[in-house]
């Protein structure tokens, strides 16, 4: 349920605005948020995790990938909260670009990513975001990201996804 107070989500409000599930739902509460503005979120590391069988079973990293990827599920939450509409089973977040991505320390099992995402602009369409993904204090991985928000039946699909 939303909180309207301190504007947090927990894990049933997040599902009703992000259509991933296990294993890709890689944000599992929201802090807080402002429309227009920025949303902080997390992403509780377990052990668990699907992705740590290969990665590496000796030395458990979650993936840069995903780390990134728990930023752009934030980023779309933000969006989505912003424009004040709740998607339907048909909406889907494409990237339209990946900028400056840097990987600053590994994330591995018992660690809370924690993800700050504010909002850069917003034209034609298309939705510019700076994210930083901290552990502790420590800036895990930061990245500037541009998505775009369309129908699952749009034929008008940016090319690669």
């Amino acid at each position: 349920m939303t909180n309207t107070d301190n504007k947090t989500l927990d894990i049933c409000a997040i599902k009703k605005l992000l259509p991933h599930r296990y294993p890709m739902l890689l944000v599992d509460r929201v802090l807080t948020w402002e429309a227009n503005k920025s949303i902080s979120a997390i992403k509780n590391v377990t052990a668990n995790e699907e992705f740590f069988n290969g990665h590496f079973p000796h030395k458990p990293v979650m993936p840069g990938v995903l780390m990134i990827e728990a930023m752009a599920q934030t980023a779309a939450i933000l969006s989505f909260l912003t424009m004040g509409v709740q998607p339907d089973e048909n909406s889907v977040v494409y990237f339209v670009g990946i900028d400056n991505a840097r990987f600053k320390r590994p994330v591995g099992p018992g660690d809370q990513l924690k993800m700050d995402v504010e909002i850069v602009r917003v034209s034609r369409g298309i939705w510019k975001y700076k994210a930083v993904g901290t552990v502790d204090g420590a800036v895990a991985v930061e990245a500037d990201l541009m998505c775009t928000i369309r129908s699952a039946t749009d034929a008008s699909q940016p090319a690669g996804q």
